[in-house]
């Protein structure tokens, strides 16, 4: 996508922001029109309910005390001046009896007592000499002896009042269709900015530096979610890219060996005389040797399989029995390395598991425990439930593992340097690691009680 300082506008983000924005204005220009509707109609409404209620007033009047009573009803209107009313009230030959407009503004109907809405406009003299107009809304009706009333409510002031309404609603519907539209541009400026800083840094990683890191804020948006989840990913490549350039110095370095050592015996019977035993050893030796390197590959397959979890079906699984059994196989083996070995076997300790797996963790922390172990030195197996988890402990007390390389032996392929002597790929702690992941385990390294020795530590989650 090309850049610019106006790319943006041509992202999904934008064209969302932009509708969202523009609903947000025509939603809010309804809102303005209902609410200037309903303004102006409460305002006409009870300027209606007054003019009925003071033509109903005036309307018993004439019916209770006729003309008199309906005479000296409005004189005291019109002198009290009732600023929102005006009267006129005139007789059969249409000369005013009471009232505050020179004469009647509007026709009754010829029909008596039914009374007619009308609405006009009168003029009076304005305060700096010239006139105002104002806005009439009334009742006429013509009376039973042929004189004719008329009662109104002055508008002008609600008429003011809806223009100033008018005015503000024309005002406020462009203004917030500018802030809704400026909202909308500023977000989607800022959404593109931060999914910018996601597609540079993913670009940067694309190129070849697997070093950068996507920009985390503070805010904890889905911006920052997604920053963080990112960066965890390139971690984790940046980790198996490291493992890989390392796996493949390690399998070079260790396969070098019994290559070397194969093409030397197989140089060697050459340039001798070869008979038919001097073969057959030949043979056995380079078997010996291949299979050496068989044994790394298919090492680094199954470790393999096993991260990926291709490998591994969790079933119920009684690991104190397993436990014994794995006991059982190496003491006969620590007994010929001349190692005293105990075990300590809680019974009955059941977890989700995959037995085959399982077997082969434990196995590899045994046999490293042998391999590394003097003899007249000891090892102890212990198997318990502590604080409901239960807990598979191999102890040593041989030279153990410096502090420093604790947690670097779990990585793939490394093999301190007093192990590249010793027959391995240098991937059993590996796999120890990856099956305790697989069964949602941990497995730790310490040194040993004294700061002797080695403490190997599985712990997983008992079958409930």
């Amino acid at each position: 996508m090309k850049s610019g300082p106006f790319a943006f506008v041509r992202t999904t983000t934008f064209r969302l922001a932009l509708v969202y924005s523009i609903l947000f204005a025509l939603f809010s220009a309804g809102l303005l029109a209902y609410l200037f509707q309903a303004t102006v109609g409460t305002m006409r409404a009870d300027a209606k309910a007054r003019l009925e209620a003071e033509f109903r007033t005036l309307a018993i009047a004439w019916n209770t005390g006729g003309p008199t009573r309906l005479e000296q009803s409005l004189l005291e209107r019109v002198l009290v001046d009732l600023r929102d009313f005006t009267y006129q009230f005139e007789d059969a030959n249409g000369r005013t009896i009471v009232g505050d407009m020179p004469r009647m503004p509007v026709d009754p109907l010829e029909e008596y007592g039914t009374p007619r809405v009308v609405t006009f406009e009168i003029e009076r003299p304005g305060p700096e000499g010239g006139t105002t107009i104002t806005p009439i809304e009334g009742l006429i009706v013509r009376l039973g002896d042929d004189s004719v009333m008329l009662v109104g409510i002055k508008m002008d002031e609600r008429v003011r009042q809806v223009n100033r309404i008018t005015r503000a609603v024309a005002t406020a519907a462009p203004i917030g269709f500018i802030l809704a539209l400026l909202g909308g541009f500023f977000s989607a400026r800022y959404a593109a900015h931060r999914a910018e800083s996601l597609t540079k840094t993913a670009q940067g990683v694309m190129s070849g530096d697997l070093s950068l890191r996507a920009p985390v804020g503070v805010s904890g948006d889905e911006f920052d979610r997604l920053a963080e989840q990112l960066n965890a990913m390139l971690e984790k490549l940046e980790t198996l890219m490291a493992a890989t350039r390392h796996a493949g110095d390690s399998i070079a370095h260790d396969l070098r060996s019994p290559l070397s050592r194969l093409r030397n015996q197989l140089e060697a019977r050459l340039r001798g005389p070869i008979d038919e035993i001097t073969a057959r050893e030949t043979l056995g030796e380079t078997v010996e040797e291949v299979d050496n390197v068989l044994a790394t590959f298919n090492a680094i397959l199954r470790l393999s399989r096993v991260n990926e979890g291709a490998e591994g079906k969790l079933v119920p699984l009684d690991l104190s029995k397993l436990c014994e059994e794995m006991a059982e196989l190496f003491e006969p083996a620590c007994e010929d390395a001349g190692i005293e070995f105990s075990a300590r076997i809680e019974p009955a300790l059941e977890l989700l598991g995959d037995r085959t797996l399982m077997a082969q963790a434990i196995s590899n922390l045994l046999d490293n425990a042998v391999k590394y172990t003097p003899s007249g030195q000891s090892i102890q197996l212990d198997v318990a439930l502590k604080d409901e988890r239960i807990e598979v402990i191999v102890a040593d007390t041989g030279p153990g593992i410096p502090q420093a390389d604790l947690e670097r032996v779990k990585e793939r392929f490394v093999r301190l340097d007093e192990a590249r002597t010793q027959v391995g790929s240098g991937l059993g702690l590996a796999l120890v690691d990856a099956v305790a992941e697989l069964h949602s385990g941990t497995f730790t390294l310490t040194r040993g009680d004294d700061d002797t020795g080695l403490k190997a530590t599985l712990t997983f989650t008992p079958k409930r």
